[in-house]
């Protein structure tokens, strides 16, 4: 870095001598050497204008933490596609996921999965338990715990399948719990859990229902337990980056925010396959629907509910707890806005007649007249448009995922507002120009690695896949297992602990319930009810 100031000013010397040149030439070189001015102005317009006033602040290392300090026994309540992704966080994979992942990673050099994988820190856990109604999904979750082939090399202890997680609860063993069932099941199994004195990772939406939000919560806190709740976002280096903008007041007053989610798949409106060997047999389907309040018997209709589940109420809340509270919560952690004074929502079932009752259209706002903010969600399940989220300030918008100038946008880009107060200087001397970013954040690189699906690619976008520490590319879902593990260590605070889980819960809880009622409804904090 020592010879940058040289190299400058050699440049710069290169420049003023080319100029003199061309003005020699009579009008050719005024020309050329008006274009050239006019070539530096813009670039400059489309420097990182704001990189100066940006106060930087280093991520945490990949490799910080205490996870050599104690070896914990895990256990996994619900082995689905995300619990195994959970688990496969903390290091444990099924032997069919490495010898695929390594075989995608041979044919495509682009596809950093299984190099990413077996880069991940080494966490000192061992899985010593599994449990999940669907036999085959049980099966998968043993065997990861079995595999050798993952960061820490041959696993410490193995798995023993439970068919009830209250027989998996009574393992003394066992210190922590990694709870991915369905929705409907979270706050029960949580609790009991915490009750029990097992450390908790729940994965989102915190419950079901609002009532289940308020117990959880006093569970964990009568209890002490250390809790996370699954939003891996808040790993995310780019919403921290986001976090320090907001924070230094570069985007003035911010008074509307838009979240959006848009999906244009099957997969990604919940039509999950049903598999070929699940049967009356193989699948608990009475214990399943315990906590629904609808009952059906089992048959095709059990099927879909069990690998669908997502599409119904009893068991979920759609769009509100499965893609929302992801938005909600990456710009609860950037703002740091909280419960809501008054939420409403809208929508319907729209495009997928499959026999859903959750939207597949739905719009929800947020009201916080003591912040001076509306937050604003609109989401469809039949459209692939790429809109973004954006945080409107009264100098400056941050845009964040969605496309921009024609690119698609990992990271953010900042935009000063052509009225601004905190920029009309620069704005009426013409350093800055509206039409051009002030500052732009991209982590790593701007390639989706191996990334195919147009659901994935969504998730990219949010920075849900994978996210850069240092400039290694790592999975915030590990990062988020981590920051779990290494805080059961040390006594710490997880980064999406029990307090901001309440606040994704409730805010959730009150646009469904706005949804369902037909009217606004609004958060008394004193007697923590919905109005």
């Amino acid at each position: 870095m020592s010879d940058q100031p040289t190299k400058q000013n050699k440049t710069n010397l290169e420049r003023r001598d080319l100029i003199k040149g061309l003005a020699t030439v009579p009008v050719f070189g005024i020309f050329l050497a008006n274009l050239w001015r006019k070539m530096s102005r813009d670039a400059a317009k489309k420097a990182n204008l704001l990189s100066g006033l940006v106060q930087e602040k280093s991520a945490p290392a990949v490799i910080s933490g205490l996870s050599d300090s104690k070896h914990l026994n895990l256990g996994v309540i619900g082995y689905g596609g995300r619990g195994s992704h959970l688990v496969r966080g903390a290091g444990f994979a099924t032997p069919g996921w490495t010898t695929s992942a390594s075989e995608n990673a041979r044919k495509n050099k682009l596809d950093k999965g299984f190099a990413t994988y077996m880069s991940q820190k080494d966490l000192n856990v061992s899985l010593i338990g599994v449990c999940d109604l669907f036999d085959v999904n049980a099966n998968y979750g043993v065997a990861a715990s079995e595999n050798e082939v993952r960061p820490g090399g041959k696993p410490v202890k193995t798995a023993t399948r439970y068919r009830h997680y209250k027989e998996l609860l009574a393992n003394d063993e066992i210190d922590a719990v990694i709870v991915a069932t369905p929705d409907h099941w979270h706050s029960q199994i949580s609790i009991d859990a915490a009750k029990a004195g097992k450390h908790v990772y729940c994965e989102k939406g915190l419950t079901r229902t609002f009532d289940e939000a308020i117990d959880l919560y006093d569970t964990v806190k009568e209890t002490g337990i250390t809790f996370q709740l699954g939003h891996q976002n808040r790993q995310v280096e780019a919403n921290e980056k986001a976090k320090q903008i907001v924070q230094q007041g570069l985007l003035g007053p911010i008074n509307l925010v838009e979240l959006t989610t848009n999906r244009n798949s099957p997969w990604g409106a919940w039509v999950w396959g049903i598999h070929p060997e699940a049967n009356e047999k193989t699948l608990d389907w009475d214990t399943f629907q315990e906590p629904s309040p609808n009952k059906i018997p089992f048959g095709d209709e059990a099927l879909r509910r069990f690998f669908r589940w997502r599409c119904w109420f009893d068991y979920g809340t759609g769009l509100s707890g499965d893609l929302f509270s992801h938005d909600f919560d990456a710009l609860n952690q950037i703002i740091e806005m909280g419960i809501p004074k008054y939420a409403s929502s809208t929508g319907g079932v729209y495009y997928y007649k499959d026999g859903r009752d959750v939207p597949d259209v739905w719009n929800a706002t947020l009201e916080y007249p003591d912040k001076d903010l509306t937050v604003l969600y609109s989401a469809t399940l039949s459209s692939n448009n790429p809109r973004g989220n954006r945080i409107m300030g009264h100098d400056a918008t941050m845009q964040m995922g969605g496309q921009s100038g024609g690119g698609s946008i990992h990271g953010f880009v900042v935009t000063a507002d052509s009225e601004s107060t905190q920029y009309k200087d620069k704005l009426k001397n013409g350093a800055i120009n509206p039409k051009y970013p002030i500052y732009t954040y991209s982590p790593g690189s701007k390639q989706i690695d191996g990334v195919t699906s147009a659901t994935s690619q969504y998730f990219a976008n949010k920075g849900l896949l994978y996210t850069y520490r240092q400039g290694k590319r790592v999975d915030p879902t590990h990062l988020h297992i981590k920051d779990w593990l290494d805080c059961i260590r040390s006594g710490g605070t997880p980064r999406c602990n029990i307090e901001v889980a309440l606040h994704e819960a409730v805010a959730c809880h009150m646009a469904t319930e706005s949804y369902l009622t037909g009217r606004r409804i609004e958060w008394d904090p004193v007697n923590r009810k919905m109005i």
